[in-house]
């Protein structure tokens, strides 16, 4: 009951009532865009109007609390305003308490950063509320640094946990942090450690700016943590969320285009002023300055523009090429050698034949001596050409040397990326002795360790299922593509086989199905595209029969990226083996893989799967009715 101007009393409960049965049948943006600015203007001037706008959110039932609680804090134009009109019902209601510092942080991630600044800055400004705040900060970081957790949620989710935090950290003060120092080390070592686990480019680097923000804020006057990643627009964003935005200035409501605008505008007034600040203070010339001038300074130097540089000639002979790569000491030499290696060993087949297995070993074991421009893509390039020149003995030696000892994961990786683009380009047709590739594109593994490869072998198959697709139209003719004899019909099985039988078996230095599971996804990817590229050949069959199975021994993998992969193997099994063969051969494995894209549709918690997932059940759906149609 509050007393109102006009010496009436009056109850408001039943307007409370109304309130939340409004807004959880769905009309909340209705009632609350009219109700909430006038209220706004109400309670910025009068402490009654105050109290009754707590009284009226308190008297709401807690069945329809979360509906009430959410249009305010969506359309309130402020942190500040948010304040005025909750006043602090998370302290005197626990299912409002639920709902803002549990189910929007945390089982929740569709809400704008707008809405994250509000919230937030709603907790810190009280000191009652601010023991929510900790809390809350403590529960994000505890799920932040959830292996499981970072494994099993979409990385929007992630994205957003980490937005909460990092606006957490900017409302702390400082004996806040000083009282929580060593639990949010803690906190970052763990969560860090998962994150730079993960396969996901974007997931790492989620860490990475998290862990920044962490340790520049619990350690102000020691030394912090520095990562190497690409600033872009999503990770400028996220910095500045570090910084404390006054609470009038934080709305909802008004557009990101407006908020940048604005921003954008306040830039040149700070880049002014900073100009300013450094032309106001003239430089002093120094007067004993002369007296310290070098006297060499009056020498006319030598006229050096004709002056031509000395090339190092490179080896003419295959023989000559390893001798300098294994034991020279001429620097230049070397150099010129790793340049000119793959265009000799293209020109020379029969000498590379020779010695190809003794190359390949060479050029795996390869390392920088100088800081030559693009090393790397020269040293694959001579090694594609040297399994190319000599598919069956390389193929069989790099095969065998992926499941060895003493090899690093990025050589093992090197190996997968050479049997991918050796594959692609004995796939293709030749003519005239140049490798000429039709216009569709072509799928291939990207050289960066962090890159998803996945992406460009994504697009090959929807490409391919539209290429499948009947479509009764006339058009322009086509233009004929260029024909060939597909060379790697006779190698493919030495280029897959070898790969998938020891996948099971762990090393000493290496375990594909424990901690190196990064390197099992570049291993399932390379197996999807190495099938998708027999197409035609006479081991597809066996190929797919193979993959089908390797695909249901790992299809409960925790690893997102892992899972894409074994759906793209299903995907390039679906479309290279002849649908004869996979209904009549197959049929027990389609079964099952059937029922567990179903499954993967409905329960897994990665879009790019799910969407991987259905797509391959219409694929088998149209196979289906491909076969149905063909008259026997």
């Amino acid at each position: 009951v509050c007393f109102i101007p006009g010496g009436l009393d009056c109850s408001i409960s039943f307007v409370s009532h109304v309130l939340g049965k409004v807004c959880v049948h769905g009309r909340q943006k209705e009632i609350l865009s009219v109700l909430v600015p006038r209220l706004t203007d109400l309670t910025k001037s009068d402490c009654i109007w105050q109290r009754i706008c707590w009284r009226l959110v308190e008297c709401v039932p807690d069945r329809w609390m979360e509906a009430v609680v959410l249009g305010f804090v969506q359309r309130a134009p402020g942190a500040d305003t948010l304040s005025r009109l909750l006043g602090n019902l998370v302290v005197k209601n626990k299912k409002a308490q639920f709902v803002v510092t549990q189910k929007v942080l945390l089982l929740q991630y569709c809400h704008t950063t707008p809405v994250l600044q509000n919230l937030l800055g709603y907790l810190s400004l009280d000191s009652l509320r601010r023991a929510l705040l900790i809390k809350v900060l403590q529960e994000l970081l505890e799920t932040w640094g959830s292996s499981s957790a970072v494994k099993h949620s979409p990385p929007e989710q992630q994205q957003y946990i980490s937005k909460a935090i990092l606006i957490c950290l900017s409302h702390l003060k400082e004996p806040e942090i000083e009282s929580c120092r060593q639990e949010l080390l803690t906190s970052m070592m763990e969560g860090v450690k998962c994150h730079l686990d993960s396969n996901l480019p974007q997931i790492r680097r989620l860490g990475m700016i998290v862990a920044e923000s962490i340790s520049s804020k619990i350690n102000t006057d020691g030394p912090v943590l520095k990562f190497q990643y690409e600033e872009d627009d999503e990770a400028r964003e996220l910095k500045s969320l570090l910084v404390p935005t006054p609470p009038f200035c934080i709305g909802p409501s008004l557009p990101d285009d407006d908020r940048n605008e604005k921003a954008d505008a306040a830039l040149p007034l700070v880049l002014e002023s900073n100009k300013k600040s450094h032309t106001a203070a003239p430089v002093m010339p120094d007067e004993e300055s002369d007296a310290e001038l070098d006297s060499d300074d009056d020498l006319i130097p030598y006229d050096m523009s004709e002056d031509k540089e000395l090339k190092t000639k490179a080896p003419v002979y295959i023989r000559d090429c390893i001798e300098v790569l294994t034991g020279s000491e001429d620097v230049d030499k070397w150099e010129a050698t790793v340049k000119a290696l793959e265009t000799l060993v293209r020109k020379n087949p029969a000498a590379t034949r020779e010695v190809s297995v003794e190359l390949a070993k060479i050029l795996l074991h390869l390392e920088e001596k100088t800081c030559i421009e693009g090393f790397v893509e020269l040293r694959q390039r001579a090694q594609v050409a040297v399994l190319t020149t000599d598919p069956i003995p390389v193929a069989k030696y790099l095969t065998s040397q992926f499941y060895s000892l003493n090899y690093s994961l990025r050589q093992r990786m090197d190996i997968l990326d050479v049997l991918v683009l050796a594959a692609q380009e004995l796939s293709y047709p030749k003519s005239r002795g140049k490798t000429k590739h039709s216009g569709a594109q072509k799928p291939c593994i990207q050289l960066l360790p962090g890159s998803d490869s996945s992406k460009d072998w994504r697009r090959i198959v929807d490409e391919r299922i539209k290429s499948k697709t009947r479509r009764f139209a006339t058009g322009q003719s086509q233009v004929e593509l260029a024909s060939g004899p597909n060379e790697f019909n006779s190698v493919a099985g030495h280029f897959f086989f070898p790969l998938i039988q020891h996948f099971d078996r762990p090393l000493t230095t290496f375990d594909l199905l424990g901690e190196d599971y990064f390197v099992l996804g570049r291993l399932v990817h390379t197996l999807a595209i190495l099938m998708y590229l027999a197409v035609n050949t006479v081991a597809v069959t066996a190929m797919g029969k193979a993959l089908l199975e390797f695909v249901w021994a790992l299809r409960f993998h925790t690893d997102s990226y892992v899972r894409q992969g074994l759906l793209s193997c299903i995907s390039s099994t679906l479309l290279s083996v002849p649908t004869e063969r996979l209904l009549e051969d197959m049929t027990e494995e389609l079964l099952e893989t059937q029922s567990w894209l179903g499954d993967v549709v409905e329960k897994d918690p990665d879009g790019d799967c799910r969407r991987l997932a259905l797509q391959n059940l219409l694929l088998m759906e149209n196979l289906k009715k491909k076969l149905k149609t063909v008259p026997s």
